[in-house]
């Protein structure tokens, strides 16, 4: 059932494909309290956006299949992405991570306002390590463990073309290592330190296929955006040199648009 606490773990097992992990997850119940919050403030809104039908369900991840970098980080905003449907959709948060990557020629527009807009990712996942928008934009440890099969999954489904992670915020590094730890690459002891702009090398257990580099990035929260510890070079950098990692062309200068 998918209001049991293991149904993330079973269900993303069963999963052979993206697509079809998506449509799992977006049935997941696992968590009564995310469950509880994601549902209140579908039906009570804000005052802004009363003519909106709210999604409010998990989120699932957004882009190819075939994508060779992967963005994950604390994304289902209540009114945000819990409202659009999708990641990092219709938030401020949104707005500087698809301006950005619409720079670098990885996205085909700089503003996503809602799920049907148009927007595309070229070569970009962008998923989350908890799906659901939590109370306080804070997931607890436990809504974050239960969370975690469907990114280790996602991971696991994207191995043949994955090349680099860029992990947003702390919050974010520490999960997206332990997924990939339990995706099948080989994660340091003790796990590295984040940092804006640490990169990370890892190799698969197996010992086939190339590497993947995980690189460490300020979260693009609207407080970050706000009190200048994350600009918008700073992103941009981290975003360039992680699409170079993963074999992505990227547009330089960038775009104005």
């Amino acid at each position: 059932m998918s209001t049991a606490e293991g149904y993330p773990l079973r269900a993303a097992a069963q999963a052979r494909t993206l697509a079809g992990m998506d449509a799992l997850l977006v049935e997941c119940r696992a968590c009564p309290r995310l469950v509880e919050w994601r549902e209140e403030t579908a039906r009570e809104k804000r005052a802004a956006f009363r003519d909106w039908e709210y999604w409010g369900r998990p989120v699932p991840g957004f882009g190819p299949a075939d994508a060779s970098l992967l963005i994950t980080g604390l994304a289902p905003a209540a009114h945000g992405a819990n409202r659009t449907g999708r990641m990092f959709t219709g938030d401020r948060s949104g707005d500087l991570l698809f301006a950005t990557l619409y720079e670098l020629g990885l996205a085909s527009r700089a503003l996503a306002t809602r799920s049907d807009d148009g927007l595309e990712l070229f070569g970009v996942r962008v998923t989350a390590p908890v799906h659901c928008a939590p109370p306080d934009n804070r997931p607890t440890p436990g809504e974050r463990d239960t969370c975690r099969p469907w990114l280790t999954r996602e991971a696991q489904l994207l191995r043949p073309t994955l090349r680099a992670v860029v992990a947003l915020g702390a919050f974010g590094w520490q999960a997206a290592l332990a997924a990939l730890g339990e995706a099948g690459w080989s994660v340091p002891r003790p796990r590295p330190v984040f940092g804006h702009g640490v990169q990370v090398p890892l190799t698969h257990v197996g010992g086939t296929g190339d590497p993947l580099t995980v690189f460490g990035c300020y979260h693009v929260s609207q407080r970050n955006v706000f009190t200048g510890r994350l600009t918008p070079d700073m992103l941009r950098r981290v975003l360039a040199d992680a699409a170079h990692a993963a074999g992505l062309r990227v547009e330089d200068p960038p775009r104005q648009g």
